[in-house]
């Protein structure tokens, strides 16, 4: 259903899962509008990580409308994600304290490998948990937990999708859509994206790219987490029968947990 809004607005619904994201006109301005967007939104905006917000407005039903500056441009290809402006712009989120800060505020919660763990199992269709890949895999995910504390976690954004990456028409670089939000291992993101987009063999150059030393103890987090992301989707894509999808992630979690054995 779409808001209403005062002052001469009109909108025009954008689509996508939870269809309250809005382009809003009026007379020659144009902008971006979400309904109840990420409350730490403006921190964001401070950071030059998403677009400019414009104004906010509490609507008659007690949601909350952002408005942001309304760019030109397209989202990243699925190749373009090897790029080092993209490992860069990640980094700047996790060492943010400015992001960490603002999500303390706004009550944001961390989320943890026993978490993680606890919500994946029961995704896992009985017929699948069956497979002796699987099986090894969950084993060594429970034995091999990051232990990096809870204090060392920072802002992670949750959901890395390439259409989540703005390149506007003047070549700046923007992370959007922080429903998903939360503190935890840098790991979590890092082990995610390059899972999606990034080939094995470039994972040592692209956290290079990232800005970090490269070490054994990182390596093997990416790792953990990596693993974590090719049960989830291989759980996600049996389901939907999406089986050419199930299998190259089956075949890249047969590596990375071999490759763990070998650390």
């Amino acid at each position: 259903m779409t808001p209403n809004i005062r002052d001469g607005w009109q909108l025009y619904p954008l689509g996508g899962n939870t269809g309250t994201a809005f382009m809003g006109t009026k007379a020659s301005q144009k902008v971006f509008l979400k309904q109840n967007a990420s409350p730490f939104l403006a921190a964001l905006s401070m950071e030059g990580i998403t677009p400019r917000l414009v104004w906010t407005q509490r609507l008659a039903t007690g949601d909350v409308m952002t408005a942001q500056e309304w760019l030109n441009g397209r989202t990243l290809h699925r190749i373009e994600m090897r790029q080092q402006r993209v490992a860069r712009l990640l980094h700047k989120v996790h060492h943010s304290e400015l992001l960490h800060n603002m999500l303390t505020k706004v009550g944001g919660r961390s989320t943890t490998p026993a978490q993680l763990l606890d919500r994946l199992t029961p995704t896992i269709a009985p017929e699948l948990s069956q497979h002796p890949l699987i099986q090894r895999a969950l084993q060594a995910l429970n034995a091999e937990q990051p232990q990096l504390p809870t204090t060392a976690y920072e802002v992670c954004h949750g959901d890395l999708n390439h259409k989540n990456w703005l390149l506007s028409d003047r070549q700046r670089l923007y992370l959007v859509d922080w429903d998903a939000a939360t503190f935890a291992d840098p790991a979590f993101d890092l082990g995610s994206l390059l899972c999606e987009y990034v080939p094995l063999e470039e994972w040592q150059r692209w956290l290079r790219d990232y800005g970090e030393r490269v070490t054994d103890t990182l390596t093997a987090r990416v790792n953990w987490y990596a693993r974590m992301h090719c049960i989830i989707v291989i759980a996600e894509s049996y389901q939907q029968q999406r089986f050419q999808l199930m299998n190259q992630h089956l075949i890249l979690l047969e590596k990375l947990t071999r490759e763990s054995v070998h650390d």
